[in-house]
């Protein structure tokens, strides 16, 4: 080798940096003993930073583009090196390199359950499993606080530390928010922005920013997502149609099982069930489907006074209209010694003795007289 080309080997011209990798975050300029050369040209590309550092402290930052390295462009390295008077002397910095594109599609997931707490369920145990991206945002920060003095550092060095963040924090932020546990059995989507916004305040920290955050599965006992299934079906059911329909349930059972006034099994009762429950059947679907000739009566509620309970075969049934009432005085289901039960009552009572239904019973003609022989 010359003279001249082993002088020009030992100053620096060009500073760049073309990745040829999917997951490098940092890439520190090989400069090893040559020196950095006034005016040399650094090219700093989209999607990268390059940082100076001398002595082990942050100087200057440069954003994309081409820059000449000048004491005037180097502020903060000149006053470290003592450049009071614009000394043009070759000089060492080390310079790294910061990809500040998005990496995405990092996986992450729980290695064991994770315990949140639900106001309904209690502790629960479930994992977790999904991806997320994040860049670079704040190089200072990230060299501070991940990368040290790692000339080359990868996507592969820091999965492991933000998977155990998100791990970490996956638990508190959903107890801390009152994520309901049905939420992680669907709707994933309504979690992500949550999760993602939460996150980053950790993220943040290491000069991360932390892009997309998706939630892809969510795993726990079998037994305890059939209780959360059932507990879900219990709150979209109506209540009081359920209530209807076991009154209804339960009169054919009655009427299956015994008879009246040695009519035969069932007979008896029978002859009234069809009735009752094509009333009741129509009291439900008044309920469900509108009238258009009957709005006026659909907007006030039924008076709850004028509704009974009646025993029947030791049974509670009902609630009953007093129209219901007069139709199971027709079939015999409902005697003058039946009881019955409405809202302000203090105990059952026969029927005979209640004074708003006395009416129903003298509308009923008396027994026929027995045959002349």
């Amino acid at each position: 080798m010359g003279l001249f080309d082993k002088l020009r080997g030992e100053f620096v011209d060009i500073i760049e940096w073309i990745d040829n990798t999917n997951d490098t975050l940092i890439w520190r300029f090989p400069r090893y003993n040559n020196e950095i050369k006034m005016n040399a040209q650094l090219v700093c590309r989209e999607s990268q930073k390059a940082v100076f550092i001398n002595e082990g402290k942050v100087a200057d930052i440069f954003e994309a583009g081409t820059h000449t390295l000048t004491t005037q462009n180097l502020p903060l390295l000149s006053t470290l090196k003592g450049w009071k008077y614009g000394f043009n002397s070759p000089f060492k910095a080390e310079v790294y390199f910061f990809n500040t594109k998005q990496f995405a599609d990092q996986k992450w997931g729980t290695k064991n359950p994770i315990t949140i707490e639900d106001a309904r369920f209690g502790f629960i145990e479930l994992r977790a499993f999904g991806n997320y991206s994040f860049r670079i945002i704040d190089p200072v920060k990230f060299i501070q606080e991940i990368v040290g003095t790692d000339g080359n550092f990868t996507t592969e060095e820091i999965n492991g530390q933000l998977r155990t963040k998100i791990n970490s924090n996956f638990g508190i932020i959903a107890s801390k928010e009152n994520i309901p546990i049905e939420k992680f059995l669907s709707n994933f989507e309504e979690l992500h922005p949550l999760f993602m916004e939460q996150l980053n305040n950790t993220f943040d920290k290491y000069g991360l920013l932390l892009t997309d955050f998706i939630l892809e599965n969510v795993s726990m006992p079998d037994k305890l997502k059939d209780e959360i299934f059932e507990y879900s079906r219990l709150n979209k059911i109506d209540m009081q149609k359920m209530a209807q329909l076991k009154t209804a349930k339960s009169i054919e059972i009655a009427a299956g099982n015994e008879g009246i006034g040695g009519m035969g099994p069932g007979i008896g009762v029978g002859m009234g069930v069809g009735n009752i429950m094509g009333n009741i059947m129509r009291n439900m679907n008044e309920q469900i489907t509108p009238n258009a000739n009957s709005a006026n009566i659909q907007n006030t509620p039924p008076p709850l006074q004028s509704s009974y309970f009646v025993a029947i075969n030791g049974q509670q049934t009902g609630p009953f209209a007093t129209q219901q009432l007069q139709e199971m005085i027709a079939t015999g289901q409902l005697t003058p010694s039946t009881l019955l039960w409405k809202q302000g009552m203090n105990n059952w009572a026969a029927a005979n003795s209640i004074q708003e239904l006395s009416y129903l019973f003298a509308m009923m003609p008396p027994p026929l007289p027995p045959p002349i022989i």
